[in-house]
């Protein structure tokens, strides 16, 4: 089968597309034929070297993916031959074939292409857990989603929309009208406007309820400083690791010895709370994505909840899709069409 193997730690040259043994589905597990695949920081994070959960060189990436059954193991019982799915794979998702837990699967809408599904299992399964499961969002809640044009952004844009949440995000001054248009209420410049103070002013000195922080370092510590008694940081990323299409060990390491420090006095005292997400954690501790991600088989059934595919690459193009998501050009999901 073709798969894009991830030949080395570097720039995104190092995927290479490649012959690769077909996988077989084994007891309780399901071959999908991928249609299509999401591309997720977390593969650039792997590819560069940053990503301590991903295989080791030469390996195939890729987190999520969107197809048909194409084989079925013994014992499986909830999916046939030909059923559209959309899929957690945990790593080897950017490959024509791709073998999951029957329970790491979710039917894929007919309203939905496989570009969409794919756009679908990572970042809104991380947006719930953050919105929802975290977060706690309350109708009449100030939520601030920082990168709110991005895939994760767009995800929890919905979701605390449709709970009833005033929205607030940061992105490039070319992605307002787009964050705007999935209900941000007002959309921050990080590039040239003063975070802080405009959030300050914004909330009249009042902090937000709840942060969603993907950046890393110090940044984790502004957003805490902006939260309201009773407000929830929940970090979800280290983006602000990733500054070239290499590993950049001092970005690293700034990154990682900037990160605060949160007392238990100084959260009791200002009744804060600060959350950590790790999607692969809370996929061991459930045991399956299905797990997860169900409560979003209800939201994408009536259309409460729709990915937005910024732009779609051929398999063969990858690097561009790394780079164009590593240079933050994207609103919404970056999909890679496989077959």
């Amino acid at each position: 089968m073709k798969a894009l193997v991830l030949t080395g730690h570097g720039a995104p040259e190092v995927l290479k597309v490649r012959e690769q043994p077909e996988p077989v589905a084994s007891r309780g597990q399901i071959r999908i034929g991928v249609r299509a695949a999401g591309v997720n920081f977390a593969d650039i994070m792997a590819r560069q070297g940053l990503y301590p959960d991903a295989p080791k060189p030469p390996a195939v990436l890729g987190y999520e993916v969107a197809g048909t059954v194409e084989s079925v193991g013994d014992g499986v019982t909830r999916w046939k031959v030909g059923d559209r799915v959309i899929a957690g794979t945990r790593f080897k998702g950017f490959a024509e074939l791709a073998v999951v837990g029957e329970h790491d699967a979710l039917a894929l809408p007919d309203a939905l292409s496989f570009e969409e599904g794919a756009a679908i299992p990572v970042v809104y399964g991380t947006a719930y857990a953050a919105v929802v499961r975290l977060g706690n969002v309350q109708p009449g809640d100030w939520i601030l989603i920082h990168a709110v044009a991005g895939g994760v952004g767009i995800a929890a844009t919905q979701l605390a929309h449709r709970l009833g949440a005033r929205i607030f995000g940061t992105a490039s001054k070319s992605k307002h009208a787009a964050a705007q248009a999935q209900g941000v209420e007002r959309v921050i410049d990080y590039h040239t406007q003063d975070v802080p103070r405009v959030v300050r002013e914004i909330t009249g000195g009042r902090g937000l309820d709840v942060i969603l922080d993907a950046r890393g370092g110090r940044d984790f510590k502004e957003s805490y400083d902006l939260l309201r008694p009773g407000g929830r940081l929940v970090m979800y990323g280290a983006s602000s690791a990733v500054t070239d299409d290499r590993r950049n060990l001092w970005s690293a390491l700034k990154m990682i010895v900037g990160m605060p420090r949160f007392g238990s006095m100084n959260l009791m005292e200002h009744n804060k709370a600060v959350l950590g997400l790790n999607l692969l954690r809370l996929w061991d501790d459930r045991g399956s994505f299905e797990e997860i991600a169900r409560p979003l088989t209800a939201l994408l059934a009536d259309g409460a909840i729709k990915p937005v595919v910024g732009r779609v690459f051929p398999l063969e193009q990858a690097a561009k899709a790394h780079r164009f998501v590593q240079d933050r050009q994207n609103i919404g999901k970056v999909v890679l069409r496989v077959s």
